[in-house]
């Protein structure tokens, strides 16, 4: 999960398991059992995470910039991942009151 997170949820099951395809089952029913999702899902949520810490930056860069700051393959891959999790699109999103509200909490200083 440590390896997940220090690549903002990019890295490949394979490469967790040191591409012993044997285990892969194994782990997937390990993390459905302590995570409660796949590590699949968690990576996604753990990318998408780090594209809303971006946004949220004092001066934000484009959801150009964000999507491939976040391990995004390109910007269309980024809003459809991004609406797939928040049914919102990553614009619709951060002009969304409550979005702005998320940010007095959580801007970096």
């Amino acid at each position: 999960m440590a390896s997940l997170t220090a690549n903002h949820g990019s890295t490949s099951i394979l490469s967790l398991l040191e591409n012993d395809q044997s285990k892969v089952r194994d782990l997937e029913r390990k993390f459905l059992k302590r995570v409660g999702v796949s590590p699949k899902t968690l990576g996604k949520v753990i990318r998408l995470q780090t594209a809303l810490q971006l946004m949220l930056e004092k001066d934000p860069k484009s959801l150009t910039q964000i999507a491939y700051d976040s391990n995004y393959y390109d910007q269309s891959h980024f809003i459809k991942d991004f609406r797939r999790q928040t049914g919102l699109s990553p614009k619709q999103f951060s002009d969304d009151n409550r979005f702005q509200l998320s940010s007095l909490f959580y801007q970096k200083k």
